[in-house]
């Protein structure tokens, strides 16, 4: 063994164990870094020796490897715009270069423009969800997805479209004869019973819609009438300005259960069709009696505040209650997330060793789901990396002494020619 060779390997070791110390450094630096992944430095040895009467002393290699994978402890925050994973995936980010990473650090904070930045300066990345249509995920590939905004649309109506009637009609009730039937929108109809329906338009504008029934000579039938509250006469009732909007014709069997229709289309003036559902309407021997009688749509509201759900998707809650979903936040994974190429601002990038990128919903196709109002908390152990530092160190000083002894025999070869 040359004591050349013996200043190299003890200068190999210490660089190792530098290399060591600089991770650690790094790990304590960000104990507190939502989202951040342990580094580790792994050692393995390089040999030289190519003969059997002689040593050649090599050194040790050095490679860094993360913990990208590992999950860390989820910590409730006051935030609904702080966002953890539990289990697998990233949040999509782009840079302010437009470029595209990923990460798992949460802590997004909206801008003045009502997008969704993180701490480190990277915009939160979603599908935009405001014509309705189904998620448009690409696979393998980042296209559709659009800055995450939480300014709200301004003020939002949204026209009714479904409802339902839950009533017994009383069994016992006197027949209208047919002229005088809510259909004929005679000066002198009657009806059996009549309810009011509040509905919305287009516009959030409200309708009120007039629901009268009327028991007809033929055993178990009853005439459904719908008409325009604003076509009312001017005492209140019939007859209308206008003819009746929608109708149809209820039938009961011996026990007082619906045999037919099961729902009747209504056309909302100044809005959309509303299907509503009549299939659990009653005719027993008893009054007349609503149990239930429910309409989606709303009036204009002003958004209110913004939830996000488990499975990505963010909704708008508007002062009146109503909800809207705006935007999905997908997660992102790759085969071997360890492999990932870290970068500066706690974000990842795809490489060569770690495969190709796959988007997908949160909870869907083995990704993690999302956790509003919480951050992931650094997987880096303090006490860990303290007992590790102590051994980098004292491994450094023991190589450094391995380089100083190689000197000292130095120095005496070439004190022999004195």
């Amino acid at each position: 063994m040359s004591v050349y060779g013996l200043m190299r390997t003890g200068v190999s070791g210490m660089n190792a164990q530098s290399n060591r110390l600089g991770t650690i450094a790094d790990n304590i630096a960000n104990s507190s870094t939502a989202g951040y992944k342990r580094a580790s430095t792994e050692f393995s040895s390089l040999l030289l020796n190519d003969t059997v009467s002689a040593y050649n002393s090599g050194g040790v290699e050095t490679k860094v490897r993360y913990g990208i994978s590992q999950q860390g402890v989820l910590s409730a925050t006051a935030s609904p715009f702080d966002m953890a994973i539990r289990g697998s995936g990233f949040m999509l980010v782009a840079d302010t270069d437009g470029s595209i990473a990923l990460t798992r650090s949460g802590a997004f904070v909206p801008n003045g423009d009502g997008q969704l930045i993180n701490s480190a300066g990277f915009t939160l990345l979603g599908y935009p969800l405001g014509d309705g249509s189904p998620v448009p995920t690409v696979i393998n590939g980042t296209a559709g997805l659009v800055p995450v905004n939480v300014s709200g649309g301004g003020m939002r109506a949204e026209a009714t479209t479904v409802g339902s009637i839950i009533a017994n009609l009383p069994a016992n009730a006197d027949d209208v004869a047919g002229p005088l039937l809510p259909l004929t929108n005679d000066p002198n109809a009657v009806s059996t019973a009549r309810s009011s329906l509040l509905v919305y338009g287009n516009l959030g504008e409200e309708i009120q819609l007039d629901v009268h029934f009327a028991k007809t000579a033929t055993p178990g039938e009853w005439q459904m009438v719908v008409y325009n509250a604003a076509d009312r006469a001017p005492g209140g009732g019939f007859p209308y300005s206008s003819a009746a909007i929608a109708n149809t014709t209820l039938t009961f069997d011996g026990v007082g259960q619906p045999t037919g229709p099961t729902s009747l289309t209504v056309p909302v003036p100044g809005g959309d069709s509303l299907e509503l559902d009549i299939s659990k309407m009653s005719q027993v021997a008893g009054d007349y009696a609503v149990e239930l009688i429910d309409t989606n749509g709303s009036a204009p509201s002003r958004v209110q505040s913004i939830e996000i759900d488990s499975d990505g998707t963010l909704y708008e809650v508007y002062e009146n209650g109503s909800r809207f979903a705006a935007y999905v936040i997908p997660l992102a994974t790759v085969n071997s997330p360890d492999r990932l190429s870290p970068k500066a601002g706690n974000v990842y990038l795809p490489s060569s060793d770690s495969g190709d990128l796959r988007i997908g919903i949160p909870g869907s196709a083995g990704l993690g789901s999302l956790a509003s109002g919480a951050l992931e908390s650094s997987t880096v152990d303090l006490a860990t990396e303290l007992a590790d530092m102590i051994e980098a160190q004292r491994n450094y000083t023991a190589n450094s002494r391995v380089f100083q002894t190689g000197s000292e025999l130095m120095e005496l070869v070439v004190n022999l020619k004195r």
